[in-house]
């Protein structure tokens, strides 16, 4: 099935996948409402209806809207309770990150069947050089849409491509291509496509940064192209300056890294009530310590800091961390630490049941990672050759075959009454 987008959307012919691709070799793929898509895909009841992922409950966050929810003004990182006001004909579904994980391996592997030179972004997008590709498989629109025509075909998902001659570029492109197409930004019209933009597409723009431009009066990137740096030093500091006038100018001179490696894995919940039990504390650090365990056996990643994220209800957020003696990916050492670490943070959370400060949101996370097979590992005095690893991988093997559902420490045994909304994963 042809996916070809001959003009863009838009209508600008200078920019569509026929336009002049000679010196683009970068794409960037981007996923269209990847974690929505992926429940319409599952429940193809839902096609064409507005679909919202994230926190079901009152502090929940929206995580992926689709296109339908969209028109309805429903944005990624909304809080739910807006979402649901803007569209409450939206059907709200909990996100399931197994599946989301799933359909991002399968997309990256077709990737890596294009180029060795992929760098993930998330789970939903990345940065290829096709340049080394170019000589079997076309120029890089074509590469493009075989890309996309592979998605849809053996997915049956969509996806959007920017192709140009940097990352930046490429990146807009693909912004400016959803959904589902494909922009070519030709190295010769690179000011032409950029200029017109306004400043907050520039990477390091937040909101802050584009109220100072715009009080200077620089509203479009040709403005701060155009600006002297002196002006921009005023508004955003040193650095800072140098890299939008670099940006703004079309150059852009980093490579595609296909060695990116995650710093750290972890994961984290807001409950959706103040929490003040020690002991219902205890069981989501224990939970936590589940999922990122997963998370670093699957990646074959192994991490020596395991660090805890607690926000209490007035949003004051503490960070604790504990370097161990080697590196770990096992789940029951990431909980006793985690647990050590809240205990010593909350005098109250002995485990006796004591009341802690309300707390809003608990995280726990594995950094300082290497391949789990290149780190050594050595037993603890009187530690038995083979246990908690050698159990914990039987249980992913176990789960792997039959759900994680069925595989869980005995204390998440007989259910949680404790309610709560999982984070997303950060990259």
């Amino acid at each position: 099935m042809g996916r070809s987008q001959a003009v863009p959307r838009g209508g600008d012919p200078r920019f569509g996948a026929d336009a002049d691709d000679t010196d683009c070799p970068i794409l960037h793929v981007d996923m269209d409402a990847f974690f929505a898509s992926v429940e319409v895909r599952r429940r193809p009841e839902l096609r064409g209806r507005p679909v919202v992922v994230g926190g079901t409950g009152p502090r929940g966050v929206v995580s992926s809207a689709s296109y339908e929810a969209r028109v309805y003004g429903v944005r990624s990182a909304m809080p739910t309770m807006r979402a649901r006001a803007l569209c409450p004909r939206a059907v709200f579904l909990p996100p399931d990150f197994e599946q989301y994980s799933a359909a991002s391996r399968a997309v990256m592997k077709i990737f890596h069947d294009v180029t060795p030179l992929v760098e993930p972004l998330s789970l939903d997008e990345a940065f290829l050089d096709v340049a080394g590709a170019r000589r079997l498989l076309g120029r890089p629109a074509r590469i493009a849409q075989l890309i996309r025509e592979r998605i849809f075909e053996q997915e049956r998902l969509t996806c959007s491509v920017g192709v140009g001659p940097t990352k930046f570029v490429a990146k807009l492109g693909s912004t400016r291509a959803k959904p589902d197409g494909v922009i070519v930004v030709p190295a010769a019209q690179v000011l032409q496509f950029l200029h017109p933009l306004p400043v907050a597409a520039l990477w390091g723009v937040g909101e802050r940064a584009a109220e100072k431009l715009g009080r200077l009066g620089l509203a479009t990137v040709g403005d701060v192209a155009g600006a002297p740096l002196n002006m921009l030093r005023g508004a955003v500091g040193e650095a800072a300056a140098a890299h939008l006038h670099e940006l703004s100018s079309g150059r852009d001179p980093r490579r595609v890294n296909p060695e990116q490696v995650e710093k750290s894995i972890g994961a984290e919940v807001t409950f959706e009530t103040d929490v003040v039990d020690p002991l219902a504390i205890r069981r989501v650090l224990l939970s936590l310590a589940d999922k990122v365990g997963v998370r670093l056996r699957r990646a074959g990643q192994a991490g020596r800091t395991v660090s805890i994220k607690v926000r209490l209800a007035d949003f004051r957020t503490v960070n604790r961390s504990r370097t161990l003696g080697g590196p770990t990916d096992v789940a029951r050492e990431i909980f006793e630490t985690s647990w050590a670490l809240f205990r010593a943070l909350q005098p109250g959370a002995g485990g006796s049941g004591g009341a802690t400060d309300p707390i809003r949101l608990v995280g726990v996370r594995v950094e300082g990672l290497a391949g789990s097979g290149s780190m050594p590992r050595q037993l603890a005095l009187g530690a038995p050759e083979h246990g908690w690893r050698e159990a914990e991988a039987a249980a992913d093997a176990a789960a792997a075959r039959f759900g994680r559902a069925v595989v869980r420490p005995a204390s998440l045994l007989g259910g949680d009454d404790l309610r709560r909304t999982e984070n997303p994963p950060r990259p």
